[in-house]
């Protein structure tokens, strides 16, 4: 039957295998007794009367380019020869094919590569042979070959241009279903689970050592999560002596036989996730769980007492309660929300920031008022902060964002730089598809609108901030100084249909003359950028005059000007 299934939503849902049996009933089943990685492997039966194997449908292929693969496999010598084929439309010529004229009683991997003689998001790779015996099918992998270390080129380069400095690993509400172990070795071999907070499957092809070579190379700090649901102090410890033991350590010794023989030096470490909330696996009560931090965190520090703990928050009686009882526990805590849709275009916008100023506000009442803070400041780190409303269309939990979400987090960004104080770090969730900024199909990738404020100010904003007054509301203004004070920086976000003229009164700021202005702006809240198309929602670039006298923002715009001081 149809390995997916349609949601309430526009995603689909793989709710079976995909693979396809091709031959005679009984043909395929599941070996258990020789499994190349977990319990089973595919077992093909052949009888020489006609072909059997497997296929995968539904594959997208660009015309002219390359993909690359492997097959691991054992059999009879009578099984062969097997054909591997990549088949693009119905006619006889449609198809390209590999033959494994020998096979081995032993598990072999065998590579192959193809070049597609069309495009179509509708491909078809085939395992088949008309041979006799049994053939055992222990991994198959198929990618373009232009792919880095088996991720994505094209959303790789998004990656490295959105420049993020720091990305948290595993998750998220998969964090405590984890077994980070099973990330382990060669990836053929990892035994593939059932995806422990969502729908569909984990195949463990990315662990611990792809995901601190994706930091590297993307230039970005590795945050990883351990499990504190179904997890426990012991693997929360072995799991830091992998990333930062010694190669003479028992789980150090495991890494370099992974071929890391130098320690990853892992600095920041996430201690759970929401783990206040009875939807999380392992969920407890709070008396409960403030014995469980402090047993994992205590152990973990035991291991590498310079790591740094963030604490699984929730402001209220949970965050109250960690402060009180885990403060010599965790080095900062962690924050979420997310807002939905508003119909009025500056309630929507001001939802983000209202939610930040409130964690803020709280946290330093909690500063004030429990003893166990007296002679210590706990950093409050905003690990999961977005929007999340409307359709998926880009898969499970795959949300489009419009200018308006844009425009929401430019003034997200606003509030964080004015608290500061509080703040150690803002983590929008998440990169990738899912909520993220960036969103791919099978071929193409592109930012999505909520991306390009993250960008802009990634790379042009200050980092020294700068008190702003008489801002005519409901316009968001904030400022800073470039790092080495060369520069003064103006962000202005313009919820509205309005266009404002404004008198940047820089008191005590010289400017050496002229300056830059970067602008995100649409025609409507809802404009939007779709993958493979010309994007409706860019950053425009252009020179201003001087910016020590009136300046102009448009409508629905987010507006960053920076200017040399003398």
């Amino acid at each position: 039957g149809d390995p997916w299934r349609l949601t309430g939503s526009q995603a689909r849902i793989l709710a079976a295998s995909p693979w396809k049996v091709i031959g005679p009933d009984g043909a395929v089943t599941m070996n258990t007794e020789k499994p190349y990685s977990g319990k089973q492997s595919c077992q093909i039966t052949l009888t020489g009367a006609a072909a059997a194997g497997i296929s995968q449908d539904e594959l997208a292929l660009v015309q002219g380019k390359e993909y690359t693969g492997r097959i691991i496999m054992a059999g009879d010598p009578a099984a062969a020869p097997v054909n591997i084929s990549l088949v693009w439309g119905d006619a006889p010529g449609d198809r390209q094919t590999v033959t494994i004229k020998r096979l081995s009683q032993k598990f072999a991997k065998v590579p192959f590569t193809f070049k597609a003689g069309a495009d179509t998001d509708n491909a078809r790779l085939e395992i088949t042979s008309a041979g006799n015996g049994t053939l055992l099918i222990g991994a198959v992998s198929l990618m373009p070959g232009d792919n880095v270390e088996g991720f994505r080129a094209d959303t790789l380069a998004l990656l490295r241009e959105l420049d993020s400095p720091l990305y948290r690993w595993p998750g998220g509400n998969f964090v405590s279903g984890y077994d980070w172990r099973d990330g382990l070795g060669d990836r053929d071999t990892r035994p593939t689970r059932t995806n422990p907070a969502w729908t569909g499957i984990e195949t463990n092809d990315v662990g611990m050592d792809e995901f601190i070579r994706l930091c590297r190379l993307i230039n970005a700090e590795p945050f990883i999560a351990v499990n504190t649901g179904f997890g426990d102090a012991y693997s929360a410890a072995a799991e830091v002596e992998y990333a930062n033991g010694s190669h003479n350590t028992q789980w150090g010794r495991i890494r370099a036989a992974n071929g890391n023989r130098e320690p990853f030096a892992v600095k920041w470490w996430c201690v759970g996730n929401e783990m206040w909330g009875n939807w999380q696996l392992g969920y407890m009560s709070l008396n409960h769980y403030v014995l469980k931090h402090n047993w994992v965190e205590e152990m973990m520090r035991k291991v590498d007492p310079t790591i740094i703990t963030v604490a699984s928050g929730n402001v209220g009686d949970w965050s109250r309660g960690l402060l009180t009882h885990c403060a010599d526990h965790l080095d900062h805590i962690g924050e979420h929300f997310y807002c939905q849709s508003r119909g009025d275009i500056v309630e929507h916008v001001r939802q983000i920031p209202n939610q930040v100023k409130r964690i803020a506000d709280a946290h330093r009442q909690y500063r004030s008022t429990i003893p166990s803070l007296k002679n210590k400041t706990v950093g409050v780190a905003a690990t999961e902060w977005n929007y999340w409303y409307g359709p998926h269309p880009y898969g499970e939990l795959g949300t489009r964002y419009f200018l308006q979400d844009a425009l929401g987090i430019a003034a997200g960004l606003h509030e964080f730089f004015r608290n500061s104080d509080v703040y150690v770090m803002a983590n929008y969730a998440q990169t990738v598809n899912v909520i993220g900024c960036i969103k791919t199909t099978k071929t193409e990738a592109a930012f999505d609108t909520t991306a390009l404020p993250l960008l802009l100010y990634r790379k042009h904003f200050g980092t020294i901030p700068v008190k702003v007054a008489q801002v005519p509301a409901p316009l968001d203004v904030t400022a800073a100084w470039t790092s080495d004070k060369k520069a003064i920086t103006v962000a202005v976000v313009n919820p509205t249909w309005d266009t404002y003229t404004l008198d940047l009164s820089l008191e005590n700021i010289d400017l050496a003359g002229g300056a830059e202005k970067w602008v995100i702006c649409g025609d409507s809240p809802l404009s939007h950028n779709n993958p493979g198309e010309r994007p409706n929602v860019v950053i425009e670039h252009d020179a201003v005059a001087d910016m020590s006298k009136t300046v102009t923002v448009k409508p629905l715009s987010i507006t960053l000007y920076k200017a040399a001081a003398k």
